[in-house]
């Protein structure tokens, strides 16, 4: 059996579907494809049930070539359902011509199925896409699957030390937390605990390099969307900075703190506090 994922957006959007996919694939015994933008498909290296990677920017307005391509590739394969996140006529005239039965979506005339997805974190959200399958989805369970070359790789590059080790993930942005306050967090944190060891996320490597430093940590501080969601999918204590608590799953260990757009006025000691050590 297989089943055609149609994803677009960035790497955030790629990252949310992964627990769907892996339970598409588990459950029915699915090999999985993928449409996405080239930039964003590295999110699916990290699963290993995908057969195939489709590149398809929806975002980036395709030509009329671009859409034939894209059907090519759609109806050479024996596709048995398709999860749709995309829309628009030119999507729907694409689907129509497939020969798959089964084409789940939010909406549009090629789906079979209308659905809704739902709110809270995203990739439970996706669980709407999957009750016509047959399937139930529960995404807080899902958990990266990493190589152990790439695990033991990140374990080398940790700084030295038994003490337990803290991912700081700085988003960058002009709202993000003040760069000085993550600077002086560390020593903050070791005044309590005297063996901390941090480790700066790698924000420039590989998407597999950057999951298997997160899960080699002990605890992740992010406001990075990319980083926060690897921790999520990795089970990993979270402690997400300018996210709203409603999209994050209700899972120990995960906490959010401070509003986005308002890091500018978040102390340290709310940030401690959060960490366990106020």
């Amino acid at each position: 059996m297989r089943v055609l994922f149609l994803v677009p957006g960035g790497l955030d959007a790629q990252l949310h579907c992964l627990p769907a996919a892996a339970e598409v694939a588990q459950a029915l015994g699915a090999q999985i494809q993928v449409a996405c933008a080239p930039a964003a498909a590295s999110a699916w290296s990290l699963l290993p049930a995908v057969e195939k990677l489709i590149p398809f920017d929806f975002n980036g307005n395709p030509t009329l070539a671009d859409w034939a391509n894209l059907l090519g590739n759609v109806r050479e394969p024996d596709f048995q359902a398709c999860i749709n996140l995309a829309s628009g006529r030119q999507v729907d005239l694409m689907l129509s011509m497939s020969h798959i039965p089964t084409r789940v979506a939010a909406g549009g005339f090629s789906a079979t199925n209308s659905v809704s997805a739902g709110s809270g974190w995203p990739a439970q959200g996706m669980a709407a896409y999957l009750k016509p399958l047959g399937l139930n989805l529960d995404a807080n369970s899902f958990r990266l699957a990493l190589p152990k070359p790439a695990l033991e790789q990140a374990a080398t590059q940790l700084p030295p030390g038994q003490g337990p080790a803290l991912l700081l993930a700085p988003s960058g942005d002009a709202g993000d937390w003040p760069s000085q306050l993550w600077q002086e967090l560390p020593d903050q944190v070791r005044a309590k605990l005297p063996d901390l060891r941090v480790v700066h996320a790698n924000r420039s490597g590989k998407l597999l390099e950057r999951a298997a430093q997160v899960a080699s940590c002990d605890v992740v501080l992010s406001s990075d969307p990319i980083t926060t969601e690897l921790a999520l999918l990795a089970g990993m204590p979270l402690v997400a900075l300018g996210r709203d608590v409603a999209g994050l799953p209700s899972r120990q260990g995960v906490q959010a703190v401070g509003q986005a757009g308002q890091l500018q006025q978040l102390d340290s000691a709310a940030v401690l506090t959060a960490l366990g050590l106020g």
